[in-house]
């Protein structure tokens, strides 16, 4: 025969009660976890912290900015100036001319664009066969893909080279555009997020509504695959912007992307170091611009793939 448990004061205890927790020092109940609609609120060092990391962050962007706006001398000289100077405009005038920097931005947006916006296609019709078609071959495939990661991109060089020049592609973007339309990263990432995000049974109810693999791909696997697809674009457009040594070698000085003119532009003997940073501060203000209009939407989508229920 079992006894009801019960307390010191001989009422009975429910069986279902959580344990005791320990009190606090000072009193209180400890506190072990946060209630539906409470926040986590930071102390001063928390606020300290942040404010030490934004610093650091944006002080290498502030630099540029000081050493553009000063001539070479002062730039070299120690200590360092701190407080930008009055050469800002004359710097950048000179930068734009001597490296061409017009064209090259419209180069590299064309370049960075078309990488992007395919890399977002076929990594992400990839990743959702990798994740939700069932095909035979499927897990090699999948570890060839990711293989490829391992394989220093400098060893394809030779052979790609030889690739653009045999179909008269040297010296053209379409040599940058079309090795890098698909990115093994991107069809690996994608697969990932969606084995997650998309359950099985939506994608056989579609089917069993008659939809195919194309308007499945239209009207579900694009508007889950989003958040992704917003970190995905934003990584590849940063790579393909910054890209300098596969356009160095394939490109020429008369149809330079960004990175290969500032290259050109600190290639003498002894360049102007204000005039080359007044250059960087020219290709840094696109990507700035990029994130302040597509910031929010980069945000709300990875906010949005994080909230499951």
């Amino acid at each position: 025969m079992t006894s009801t448990p019960t307390t010191t004061q001989g009422r009975p205890r429910a069986l279902t009660s959580t344990p005791d927790i320990p009190p606090a020092p000072g009193g209180g109940r400890r506190r072990f976890r946060i209630g539906a609609g409470e926040q986590l609120r930071g102390g001063p060092l928390t606020y300290a912290a942040l404010v030490v990391v934004g610093l650091l962050s944006v002080f290498p962007l502030y630099w540029t900015l000081v050493a553009a706006s000063h001539n070479q001398q002062r730039v070299l000289d120690s200590p360092p100036p701190l407080i930008p100077g009055g050469n800002l405009f004359h710097n950048l005038q000179a930068a734009w001319e001597q490296a061409h920097l017009g064209k090259a931005i419209v180069n590299t947006v064309i370049v960075a664009g078309c990488i992007t916006l395919a890399t977002l296609f076929f990594c992400t019709l990839a990743g959702y066969a990798f994740a939700k078609m069932r095909f035979r071959g499927r897990g090699f495939l999948m570890t060839a893909v990711i293989a490829t990661l391992t394989i220093p991109p400098q060893l394809s060089v030779v052979p790609l080279f030889k690739i653009m020049a045999d179909i008269g592609w040297g010296g053209q973007l379409e040599s940058v555009i079309f090795p890098t339309l698909v990115s093994a990263f991107g069809v690996f990432f994608m697969r990932q997020y969606l084995l997650e995000a998309l359950p099985y049974e939506l994608v056989e109810a579609a089917k069993v509504d008659g939809a195919n693999n194309l308007r499945i791909v239209w009207t579900i696997v694009l508007p889950v695959a989003r958040p992704a697809m917003m970190v995905l674009g934003m990584l590849t457009f940063v790579q393909a912007w910054n890209d300098f040594f596969w356009p160095f070698l394939a490109l020429n000085q008369q149809n330079p992307t960004i990175q290969v003119a500032l290259g050109q532009l600190s290639a003498s003997y002894t360049p102007d170091q204000s005039i080359v940073m007044a250059g960087a501060l020219i290709s840094t203000v696109p990507l700035l611009a990029v994130f302040v209009i597509f910031g929010k939407q980069i945000v709300g989508g990875i906010m949005s793939g994080a909230v499951k229920g």
